[in-house]
């Protein structure tokens, strides 16, 4: 599950729970109490509206909340078999109902007697457990149907490694994927079906996270025994802003968030690199938008470009290629064509020729732009086409701009590959901050410094800033 997914889960668990904890109150208070009211009294109606009464609702629901997230079934529900969600949901709502018994919410005396909690903790707890499921579905469908499966490695070959690897299996977790195992040689004995999957040791972890996509790595290791391996697992993983999963937070974090949730179903802590919370859904509502009204408002010049192209000479209005995005998967990037029809194949006899250091290859007369095509990335016209892979969900408005295939598989540092912790955007910060003429390691640094300090703040003023870069030229090859 992604974590734009997982943020919007939390959200949409903690709205349920509050709709649930308020309306079934109100409900159940007024449905047992109500008919003992005196005939024409109107203390029942008057002793909602006293600012006491609000301050000890919103007391209530705080703590009402503040239970369920102490019971790790906001953030992580989707992880959990639905046994142990519903005992966490049972325990949650037991907890959650005692400070009923504290305080009255109105001055209508025996209002909370242990009959009125009694019924709340019912009628709570049947639809918190009817309604938690069928969000859970939802999301897993939804996780399945979007992003595919987890890619994961187990790091240990030990009895946990082995007992977690079944237990993915027999639990039918099938949004995970498992990739294997890499663990120290003849340290402890190794079932048989652990080896056959063993992808080398902890001195290939590295090459093989920058040659491969994977979005969790699992720690199984014995802590005890071996903390200067887990700690060295876990810098490698920070450095390349992959996710992380181990059984105990006893370690020094540089960058990573530590929670408390579970990997596979089983308890786990798991550290992140980047926000997670509810901005991320801002961000993608303002992707959508944004992108939709771009498409329509710049309809008129995505058509001019389209002609342009096509007068231009042969070859598709429209060059695509693939990129790797979010987590190193794999999509396809759309632009108005610039270049000749083969310009791929030409790309082989002017590497010699490249003026950029390091993964890129940017050369400023490059002999394969048409004279059409130098206009349209002169003025970023040729960019257009990717509002489609932001509306789609490909790409934001704002992030490290996608990285070919060829230039991903050059980057010789591990540090570069978070970049892939979050969507690729439109624009970035090494866009406003010279574009080509930024060298290569000033945009490995404002890529990463984008990632590290992200906020709406900051997306907002790249994409101010954007706009006079845009008009001007500047940095333009």
């Amino acid at each position: 599950m992604t974590r734009h997914l997982r943020s919007a889960l939390t959200i949409a668990n903690r709205a349920f729970d509050t709709v649930c904890g308020l309306f079934l109150l109100l409900g159940v208070f007024a449905f047992l109490n109500l008919g003992r009211m005196p005939t024409g009294s109107d203390d029942f109606l008057s002793a909602r509206l006293t600012i006491k009464n609000i301050v000890m609702l919103t007391v209530f629901l705080y703590i009402w909340n503040g239970t369920f997230a102490r019971a790790g079934i906001h953030s992580s529900p989707s992880r959990l078999t639905m046994r142990r969600q519903a005992a966490r949901i049972v325990g949650a709502t037991t907890v959650g109902s005692i400070p009923l018994l504290l305080f009255p919410l109105t001055s209508i005396r025996g209002a909370f007697s242990m009959r009125v909690v009694l019924a709340f903790w019912v009628a709570v707890t049947v639809v918190e457990l009817i309604g938690r499921s069928i969000i859970t579905l939802l999301a897993r469908m939804l996780a399945r149907s979007s992003t595919g499966s987890v890619r994961a490695i187990i790091v240990g070959s030990g009895p946990r490694a082995l007992r977690l690897a079944r237990h993915i299996q027999h639990e039918g977790l099938s949004q995970y994927r498992l990739l294997g195992f890499m663990d120290e040689p003849g340290t402890h004995d190794v079932a048989e079906e652990v080896r056959a999957r063993l992808l080398g040791t902890l001195d290939d972890l590295e090459p093989y996270l920058a040659r491969n996509g994977v979005d969790e790595v699992l720690i199984t290791l014995p802590l005890r025994s071996c903390y200067p391996e887990v700690q060295r697992v876990i810098d490698l993983c920070e450095r390349m802003g992959i996710e992380t999963h181990y059984l105990s937070d006893v370690f020094a974090l540089a960058r990573a968030k530590s929670t408390q949730d579970s990997a596979a179903g089983v308890p786990a802590v798991r550290l992140t690199h980047v926000v997670e919370d509810y901005r991320l859904l801002i961000k993608r509502g303002i992707d959508v938008v944004g992108a939709a009204c771009g498409l329509i408002v710049l309809s008129p010049v995505l058509l001019g470009c389209a002609l342009l192209v096509r007068l231009s000479g042969p070859g598709p209005v429209v060059f695509s290629q693939m990129r790797y995005g979010y987590n190193r998967r794999q999509f396809r990037m759309f632009k108005f064509r610039s270049m000749v029809a083969n310009a791929e194949a030409l790309m082989k006899d002017l590497e010699s020729k490249n003026e950029a250091a390091g993964p890129l290859f940017k050369i400023r007369q490059d002999p394969r732009i048409t004279p059409i095509g130098r206009i349209l990335r002169k003025t970023s016209l040729d960019e257009l086409p990717q509002l489609f892979n932001v509306l789609i969900g490909d790409m934001s408005l704002v992030g490290p701009r996608p990285l070919s295939l060829r230039d991903t598989y050059r980057l010789s540092e591990p540090r570069m590959l978070r970049r892939f912790s979050v969507r690729p955007g439109l624009t970035c910060l090494w866009q406003v901050s010279g574009r080509s003429d930024a060298t290569s390691e000033q945009f490995a640094q404002l890529d990463l410094a984008y990632i590290d300090n992200w906020s709406l703040a900051l997306d907002a003023r790249i994409l101010l800033k954007t706009v006079p870069v845009v008009i001007t030229g500047a940095g333009a090859a």
